[in-house]
């Protein structure tokens, strides 16, 4: 139910919507406020997640501080996010020319909104862990306890219990940020809202640049409601300006409206086949990488067992048919490499021809064609398991990547759908700078 005081929230901070989950989560935000409890907020990328902090400060006491620092975690590269959170002292590391309060520092008396902090390398979580707990904070480079009295208000679109499991989220700062969990909706469960920012984005567009509001024929409604919108409003956001300033026709209908929708089967790029394969097994998979990575398994196993088929029927079919030493060439069928049928059944090693050896008495007899051994396969190979290991395939997808880009690591971690700190950290761990 919305409440005077949930709709009077969403003027000031231009929430458009009624679904049920976001009216719930703005009143969360709306509870929690007054207090200095820690929250966390969830939910997939292009939501709105940074709307809820600025709530929180402004209906907490910590407004007249003026003091919000929103930070975004997973744009920090490793090597500097302990300075930029926590400052650090004159010379403390090369670059150092000055002292540098830090993030917590500044915020001292008001809220900081950490962003994305699922990406915090663990060695910064042990800090931020020991500010939650008592406030107390040491700059790099000195040994001096600071203080701060500061709301951390953090937000993430990873699991973190996953995370959690797979050791890259220590499992006591997760229950420290967690104290008080919103949730925010994707766009694709938020119903009748998704039409609803679509006219506002296109009224938007109109005031902006002076020209007539595009505006959707029911079908076209139809179609953008059953859109899963996996960007969510950011998503929708841009395909609603690019829709009103390319197209000169201001009714929208469905032709033109899937012109701009991108192709989706079942929510998702990958084939229907793998999405099959992969439920079955009981994966589940957090980003297409990942899935690339099954494939390129199941390729190698098909491709080994392949290999040990083939040996296998090489062997028999040797063993089976032994050739008979007493045999002379005149007897011997001759058949090139070129005209042997398809269904033969033997590999095309070497065409069968007959050769001719001088005895010691120098009379010249006959030979035996040339048999092709066990030993003398060249065109298949001995079964041999092989593993392929990820750190290649990461390896080697992250050195294409950066060459295709010229070296711009923000370009190549776009690319490879990864934060450019962590590509930063990948290069160094790889030896590819």
């Amino acid at each position: 139910m919305v409440t005077p005081e949930i709709q009077q929230v969403k003027l000031r901070f231009g929430i458009i919507g009624n679904a049920e989950g976001l009216s719930r989560a703005i009143d969360i935000a709306m509870q929690v406020a007054p207090t200095d409890l820690s929250v966390l907020i969830t939910g997939e990328s292009g939501v709105g997640k940074e709307v809820f902090p600025k709530i929180i400060h402004e209906y907490s006491r910590r407004k007249h501080s003026r003091k919000y620092i929103a930070v975004n975690c997973g744009a920090i590269p490793e090597g500097t996010i302990d300075s930029e959170l926590f400052g650090h002292e004159k010379g403390a590391f090369t670059g150092a020319i000055g002292e540098r309060q830090g993030y917590f520092g500044e915020a001292n008396g008001g809220t900081i909104f950490l962003d994305e902090v699922g990406e915090l390398p663990l060695a910064t979580q042990a800090r931020l862990l020991r500010v939650l707990e008592s406030g107390e904070y040491i700059r790099v480079g000195s040994s001096k306890v600071e203080k701060t009295d500061v709301r951390i208000v953090a937000a993430t679109n990873v699991n973190l219990m996953q995370a959690i499991v797979e050791g890259r989220f220590r499992e006591d700062l997760f229950y420290r940020l967690n104290t008080v969990p919103i949730t925010i909706p994707p766009l694709r469960e938020r119903g009748s809202d998704i039409a609803l920012l679509f006219r506002k984005f296109a009224n938007d567009v109109a005031e902006t640049y002076r020209m007539p509001a595009i505006q959707l024929t029911e079908e076209a409604q139809r179609i953008l409601l059953a859109y899963p919108w996996p960007g969510n409003v950011r998503q929708l956001k841009n395909i609603t300006e690019q829709i009103s300033i390319i197209e000169r026709k201001r009714e929208i209908t469905p032709d033109i409206l899937q012109q701009y929708i991108p192709v989706q089967e079942g929510g998702s790029r990958m084939p229907a086949l793998l999405k099959g394969n992969a439920a079955s097994a009981g994966h589940t998979f957090e980003s297409e990488r990942e899935i690339l990575y099954q494939i390129l398994f199941d390729l190698r196993r098909d491709m080994t067992e392949l290999k040990r088929l083939v040996h296998s029927n090489v062997g028999q079919m040797q063993h089976s048919q032994p050739m008979d030493t007493h045999q002379t060439a005149s007897h011997v069928p001759f058949c090139p490499a070129e005209e042997m049928p398809l269904d033969a059944g033997v590999p095309l090693a070497r065409p069968m021809t007959p050769t001719v050896s001088v005895s010691h008495q120098h009379t010249v007899s006959p030979s035996l064609p040339h048999v092709v051994a066990d030993d003398d396969i060249q065109d298949t190979e001995e079964y041999v398991e092989e593993s392929l290991s990820l750190n290649e395939l990461e390896r080697e997808t992250i050195r294409k990547a950066l060459e295709k880009h010229n070296g711009r690591r923000k370009r190549a971690a776009q690319e490879l759908n990864i934060s450019e700190r962590t590509l930063y950290r990948k290069i160094k761990e790889y030896g590819l700078e």
